[in-house]
């Protein structure tokens, strides 16, 4: 059995290729998640990717990851997966969801490629509108996570499409209804539909928790930062050169403390 040492935490944030931001803020995402560790008195260890993820497993109860494009690959997965059913816990946060994407031809975003990182995590991105503001919605007010959040919060953040890899298995958290314009008219030439949208035909999973064996895994779609140097302009855009958004919402953070030490067993 792994061994799952309490109090200790291993995060991943970073993009790709390894040393580009990928459209992201890793350092401040980074630097907020050790200090809300720290709080807590927890060590951690930190990488930029996967590629040494099994040896840090070993030491870690927890393990937080914030990246743009690595993703575990088969054999990686395999190691998480027994670290998770041996009472590991997983919080995963915004483009964790991604990974591998390819170019389609027509439309500029490109499509994500279903890998067996999704199947474990638990869910699959599709693509996203604009960033915006929206409310979030709190689906599940008796799980720990969402604890002194009352019914939601409003955040200025991009409007993650993501597909359930395991509905019947998932505990929902978190909803938003975006909102007619923020739509995003490419889904169906990449993915042929749009999977995301629950029953209601209008709101979207963005907060969730599933078991796995002993342990489990939190997701959480929330979370995109980027500042001059890694932002990606486009024509039009109005967006800040530098954007903290969810960083600096307390409803936000107050998800972020939670999940930690729901993670940990606290």
């Amino acid at each position: 059995m792994t061994d799952t040492k309490p109090g200790r935490a291993h995060v991943i944030a970073g993009g790709f290729p390894p040393g580009q931001p990928a459209g992201h803020d890793h350092d401040h995402a980074r630097l907020t998640l050790l200090g809300l560790l720290a709080e807590r008195h927890i060590g951690a260890s930190v990488a930029n990717d996967f590629s040494d993820v099994e040896k840090w497993l070993k030491v870690s109860k927890l393990l937080i990851t914030y990246v743009a494009g690595p993703y575990p690959d088969d054999s990686q997965c395999v190691a998480l997966r027994s670290w998770l059913e041996a009472g590991g816990h997983w919080l995963a946060l915004h483009g964790t969801s991604g990974g591998r994407a390819q170019k389609v031809e027509g439309v500029r975003p490109r499509r994500t490629v279903r890998t067996a990182h999704h199947a474990l995590l638990g869910s699959f991105f599709l693509t996203h509108p604009p960033q915006r503001r929206f409310h979030v919605d709190v689906a599940d007010a008796g799980h720990p996570v969402t604890q002194g959040l009352g019914g939601g919060f409003e955040v200025e953040d991009e409007p993650y499409f993501i597909e359930l890899q395991d509905p019947t298995g998932t505990r929902v958290l978190l909803i938003a209804a975006y909102g007619p314009e923020a739509a995003a008219p490419e889904i169906g030439v990449l993915y042929g539909a749009d999977t995301s949208l629950m029953a209601d035909g209008k709101t979207r999973v963005i907060g969730y928790t599933r078991a796995v064996g002993a342990g489990g895994v939190t997701y959480f779609a929330l979370g995109h930062c980027h500042d001059a140097s890694s932002r990606v302009a486009r024509p039009g855009d109005t967006v800040p050169a530098t954007f903290r958004g969810p960083w600096e919402t307390e409803g936000f953070l107050r998800l972020l403390r939670n999940a930690i030490a729901f993670g940990l067993g606290l």
